[in-house]
């Protein structure tokens, strides 16, 4: 099942320039999802981190793996309405660059799921190659 630009902007509180995930290629309901981001040479980060050597921020590619994870979440349980915060990141790890050109497949899966407490796996790989991984908790706040 896919989940194009359009339902993921209905889903998730983020916007541009904000916004990091671009399409959901798969999705299990409250078990997992895979969406990607299209990492281009316009993103706003990529002027100051580097110039002249523009690499995207591990920070940055945690919250896209987070985002897939809120999409995960709001499409499970579609009577949510809110939004997603971070409670806490552990085991981060930054295997390689990405840079412009790359394309990210974000595999989120859930560990734990009590109430709006959610702690999500994380990673995120270029072609076969994984490029970062994290374990995510997150609160969803219903409005």
């Amino acid at each position: 099942m896919t989940i194009d630009i359009h339902e993921i902007i209905r889903l998730l509180p983020h916007s541009y320039p904000f916004l990091l995930v671009d399409r959901i290629l798969d999705y299990e309901h409250g078990k997992r999802i895979v969406g990607i981001k299209n990492v281009t040479y316009n993103e706003p980060f990529f002027q100051g981190h580097f110039p002249g050597r523009p690499i995207m921020p591990g920070v940055l590619i945690v919250e896209a793996m987070a985002q897939a994870g809120g999409v995960l979440a709001f499409k499970s349980f579609p009577d949510l309405k809110g939004s997603v915060f971070f409670i806490g990141i552990d085991n981060a790890r930054f295997r390689k660059p990405v840079v412009p050109g790359d394309q990210l497949r974000l595999i989120v899966e859930v560990v734990r799921h009590k109430k709006e407490l959610w702690v999500f796996n994380g990673e995120a790989f270029v072609g076969d190659e994984m490029v970062a991984e994290a374990r995510i908790m997150a609160m969803l706040k219903q409005e």
